[in-house]
């Protein structure tokens, strides 16, 4: 999964401040006739590819064509950095999917500026009133573009068991104790951290997250407006992040590990127990489930802490790095995928959604059938936090946050520096200006 600027405090009625089958592609009136007697068929590409959540998506799916004759789903669900691919080709050829996931930020204003994304702030404003501040990730000059279903925030996800055998009883609060645990895991012949960074972004995450420690909320904000990457603290981070990596921590072959498919990729490895801790987003549990073979991922095992400090980081302790996905709809879509992306923000849906631990609802009813205990304290994190931070390559759009994504693969394989990070990401800005 790889997930505009500095969402505000993540609360539900929580504001935000600034801020991974075939499409149908053509204009609505073919859409409406594709399946012959006047029948509409919408096309619907999601990545909740395994398990109770892909049973589920199809489940609903069937529920809204029962709810609405003469409507047809096409569903395609996907594995995410697949989709993640074939929607940014897609996007490419103008034959994109009727509904898709999108992440907001600068990647929203550059689909937006296409012609890509369909304005639903008329057409969905029952739901937005709903779901609240939270829609703001996904707005554009005032006008809505898509409708978060899930908002979280990213952090180490354990394994309880593999810690307690280590002699750890404690989740650390600074990096100077995650050292110390790291040592424990280590000496226990266990691989303390997985991460994927085959696929990159899951290794992105810990520049992202030293950069959150290490700068100002002040400076991420101003950042994202000027894409002007010269205060120190940016180079601080990268030297934070080396010291993480120069512990090495990290699973053999990490380098070229992929981040979620498969019981060998990152999230299989704490999955499966191989390791014990692993950086990631609130939709880990899900994914981990789709990983094992009894459904359960880690079960009762399953921790949660978020990134340790850094002594003297200028940014706020419980600031959290994070941002969620929506239902966006084309703009050739006929009217019933706007009422489908209605739909999937509805009561009923979202109760599902929560029950199944798919993600953290946006739909304030639906946030107490979240069943996960690690999940559900996650909620409580995200509504804490005196800002989250949205994924940086979202943040600055593509270009920008490609650039960056390389330049922090290359440091995990001692190829690039702090200063690095910052030349390539500020080039890559310059010529975006």
């Amino acid at each position: 999964m790889k997930r505009t600027p500095v969402l505000g405090a993540l609360a539900l009625g929580m504001s935000l401040a600034l801020l991974g089958a075939c499409s149908s592609g053509g204009d609505a009136e073919s859409n409406d006739d594709s399946t012959g007697g006047g029948e509409t068929t919408i096309t619907w590409w999601h990545n909740s590819n395994t398990g109770d959540g892909k049973d589920y998506y199809d489940q609903v799916a069937k529920d809204f064509e029962a709810e609405n004759p003469g409507v047809h789903v096409e569903v395609s669900a996907m594995q995410h950095e697949d989709m993640v691919t074939k929607l940014e080709a897609a996007f490419q050829s103008g034959d994109t999917p009727d509904i898709y996931m999108e992440r907001g930020g600068g990647e929203l204003k550059d689909h937006v500026a296409a012609g890509i994304t369909k304005d639903i702030s008329e057409s969905a404003k029952e739901t937005i009133d709903k779901i609240g501040g939270s829609v703001a990730g996904w707005q554009v000059d005032g006008k809505t573009y898509g409708l978060p279903f899930s908002v979280g925030v990213v952090g180490f996800w354990y394994n309880k068991a593999l810690w307690a055998q280590a002699g750890i009883t404690e989740p650390p609060a600074t990096w100077d104790d995650f050292f110390a645990d790291i040592d424990k895991l280590k000496a226990a012949g266990i691989e303390p951290i997985s991460v994927g960074a085959g696929d990159k972004w899951p290794a992105a995450h810990y520049w992202y997250y030293t950069a959150v420690r290490e700068c100002a909320e002040s400076v991420l904000q101003e950042s994202v407006k000027t894409l002007d990457f010269s205060d120190p603290c940016f180079v601080k981070a990268g030297d934070d992040l080396k010291k993480i990596i120069d512990s090495e921590p990290f699973n053999s072959g990490f380098l070229s590990t992929p981040a979620q498919t498969g019981a060998t990729s990152a999230s299989g490895l704490l999955a499966t127990g191989k390791v014990a801790t692993e950086l990631q987003g609130h939709w880990e549990p899900g994914v981990m489930q789709g990983l094992t073979e009894d459904g359960k991922g880690l079960g009762e095992n399953t921790g949660w802490f978020p990134f340790p400090t850094f002594t003297g980081g200028k940014g706020e302790p419980t600031a959290a790095l994070g941002g969620g996905d929506a239902w966006a709809v084309s703009n050739d879509a006929p009217d019933a995928a706007v009422d489908f992306v209605n739909y999937l923000l509805s009561d009923k849906v979202q109760k599902g959604f929560a029950e199944l631990d798919m993600g953290l609802p946006t739909n304030p009813t639906a946030s107490q059938y979240v069943s996960d205990p690690a999940l559900a304290d996650l909620l409580k994190v995200r509504d804490a936090a005196p800002y989250v931070q949205l994924y940086f390559d979202t943040a600055f759009g593509a270009s920008v946050g490609g650039a960056m994504n390389d330049e922090i693969a290359l440091m995990f394989a001692g190829q690039a520096s702090s200063q690095d990070i910052v030349d390539a990401t500020q080039a890559a800005a310059d010529a975006e200006k």
